[in-house]
């Protein structure tokens, strides 16, 4: 692993990381296509899958209080069968479509999220809550990006911000520790070697940065600001992924 892919690694986390803190969500949706940029697209969405681990463990210990443990029962299991379908798309989809896949499911997750915080709340019911769990865990394991599918489902459901950023924690621990399992029982994880040992003690550190940069700025820093933020930094790198797949195919 070159210097440049360590840097990129090291500037994504934190970033990641720190946007997450104040926001609730983020973490993937900033490192998952930088990742993908620097290290490809297995590679780069299962690091993106074990910071993501790490940071929610990390902010839940200042939210559990208000996590919804219903609806988190409720989606779990389906973000596991989604996530399980994933891990086999990744085993078989070409790299060059897995960019493609990165960067073009986090643009229309952001589009869909913002289109949907313009509209009225809707009432949640459980073909809503199926088809968005399916789609978060396979969004999470072949992108690393479930949260925006989960925000757009609190959007459309009038989900209580405060406690779906709670409740968004204990899921994407279960939905990024899936991730990894499934992705390894089906034969979809990194080659050996691709992967230095150091990079998950490297990563974890990038996200104690983070979240700990994080917590002074969140009390100066809206979570408004820190989701737009977070908006711009996806959409970036998605788009990029995006570019250097349709170059590749």
């Amino acid at each position: 692993m070159d210097t440049t892919t360590l840097a990129g690694l090291c500037a994504a986390v934190v970033v990641g990381a720190c946007l997450h803190r104040v926001a609730g969500l983020g973490l993937g949706m900033v490192v998952a296509p930088v990742l993908t940029l620097v290290m490809g697209p297995v590679a780069g969405v299962t690091v993106s899958n074990g910071a993501a681990i790490v940071t929610s463990l990390l902010v839940l210990g200042a939210m559990h209080a208000h996590v919804d443990w219903g609806r988190f029962a409720r989606l779990v299991p389906l973000i596991v069968a989604g996530s399980l379908v994933g891990a086999l798309a990744v085993r078989e989809v070409d790299p060059a479509w897995l960019d493609v896949l990165v960067g073009g499911s986090v643009l229309v997750a952001l589009t869909a999220t913002l289109t949907l915080s313009r509209l009225r709340a809707g009432v949640d019911g459980p073909v809503k809550g199926v088809s968005v769990g399916l789609a978060a865990g396979f969004m999470n394991t072949t992108c690393g990006v479930g949260g925006p599918a989960l925000t757009a489902y609190a959007l459309a459901t009038g989900w209580d911000h405060r406690r779906f950023a709670a409740t968004l924690q204990p899921i994407l621990i279960t939905a990024n520790l899936t991730s990894l399992v499934t992705k390894a029982l089906v034969g979809a994880a990194p080659a050996p070697g691709v992967l230095p040992w150091w990079v998950w003690p490297v990563a974890a550190a990038g996200v104690c940065v983070g979240v700990g940069l994080g917590t002074l700025l969140a009390r100066v820093v809206s979570v408004r600001v820190a989701a737009g933020l977070t908006v711009v930094v996806a959409s970036t790198g998605a788009a990029a992924a995006l570019v250097r797949g349709l170059l590749a195919v």
